[in-house]
């Protein structure tokens, strides 16, 4: 009997992880694969430390510490990376694996990528070739890209990107997001589970993008200040990049409700509960659309992402146009659900190529196109 192809998903992010769940259940109930489940970055270190998530639901097989708390910025984000293709380095030789599964854009992903391909490992990307292009990581994400032997595509532009980047179109898999798998199954939260959280109208989703503290801490209270002013509202711990100390700040000073993490049906829940969310999460472009959820996304972050009929952009940190971004999505036509992201099977479909002869033949050489 032919031994199960042993497939080392990485995740270093609470996100992320929710995103990857739909998939590794995939790998797992398949016979023909073996799941492996690496977990790094943001999961090992405070406030919120999601490691027990993950082993919740999936044994894990290592650990690969990166960053270290309390250490934030790009010096400390570039020691994290060194530290992370060391230890992933260290975890491929340990577990033999025979493709690495890595989502997205972030140094954990481009730690685990960069050490699987030196090691002559097959690296399989999920959201390969799509575009954000108001944080530096995006960058990254393009490097993964060349870097990996499958692409699992989330929508047709991010496809039609990678073969204009010169990848081979045998290797592109064009699968959708899995930020769309089961959200049917997710069902709205209680009516109790809602007014612990304070019954919000709003929830302000503001991650990080480069900047100074300074400059993250005076955008964040600008924006906690004309929420409060619109509607009920719930704030959210920003991630882990550099400026999470400035928005943490504004936080902290603010009287809004507040919420550190939720897992991810209680975060679908949640936004089938509110009438708006704001910010720069990629949920308002991507699980929103799904779930025809009104979004004002502010500022560059998303900037090149596609958009669904759901979402209102405001280009600038300014109070003015952002209480106009507001009533603007308060009263606009209903969001009609249609967007580019996929219909909710692809952890089914990288579970399917994955344990495919097809995947055998995609070797770890590649012919770069200049």
């Amino acid at each position: 009997m032919t031994k199960p192809r042993r497939i080392l998903g990485v995740t270093g992010t609470r996100a992320e992880f929710g995103l990857l769940t739909p998939v590794f259940q995939a790998i797992a109930a398949r016979g023909e694969l073996q799941l492996l489940v690496a977990v790094s970055g943001a999961h090992l270190i405070g406030p919120t430390c999601t490691r027990n998530e993950v082993a919740a639901m999936f044994p894990i097989a290592a650990e690969i510490p990166m960053q270290v708390g309390g250490e934030t910025g790009r010096i400390a984000d570039a020691l994290a990376f060194a530290r992370g293709v060391h230890g992933c380095a260290l975890t491929i030789d340990a577990l033999r694996p025979d493709v690495v599964l890595v989502l997205g854009d972030r140094i954990e992903a481009f730690a685990a990528a960069s050490a699987a391909a030196i090691a002559g490992v097959r690296v399989a990307h999920l959201h390969g070739g799509d575009r954000a292009e108001g944080i530096a990581d995006d960058a990254m994400r393009h490097a993964i890209s060349k870097l990996a032997h499958v692409h699992f595509a989330a929508s047709p532009s991010s496809a039609e990107r990678l073969l204009r980047m010169g990848e081979d179109a045998a290797r592109i898999q064009l699968v959708g997001s899995p930020a769309i798998d089961g959200l049917e199954q997710m069902p709205p939260l209680s009516d109790a589970e809602y007014l612990a959280l304070g019954r919000p109208d709003i929830v302000l989703a503001l991650h990080p993008t480069g900047r100074t503290d300074a400059e993250e801490e005076a955008g964040a209270t600008m924006l906690i200040d004309t929420c409060r002013a619109k509607g009920r509202t719930l704030v959210l711990d920003p991630n882990s990049d550099p400026g999470r100390d400035g928005i943490m700040r504004a936080i902290d000073k603010s009287d809004l409700a507040r919420a550190a993490h939720f897992k991810r049906p209680q975060w679908i829940g949640l936004l089938r509960r509110i009438r708006l969310l704001v910010g720069n999460s990629s949920a308002g472009l991507i699980e929103a659309a799904a779930l025809r959820v009104r979004t004002l996304n502010v500022g560059s972050r998303q900037s090149g992402r596609e958009r669904a009929s759901n979402v209102v952009d405001c280009g600038e940190f300014e109070a003015s146009a952002i209480q106009q971004g507001i009533d603007h999505a308060w009263t606009m036509a209903d969001p009609d659900g249609l967007h580019p992201f996929g219909l909710g099977r692809t952890g089914e479909m990288c579970a399917e190529f994955l344990a495919s002869p097809v995947a055998d033949r995609l070797t770890v050489t590649k012919r770069n196109s200049y």
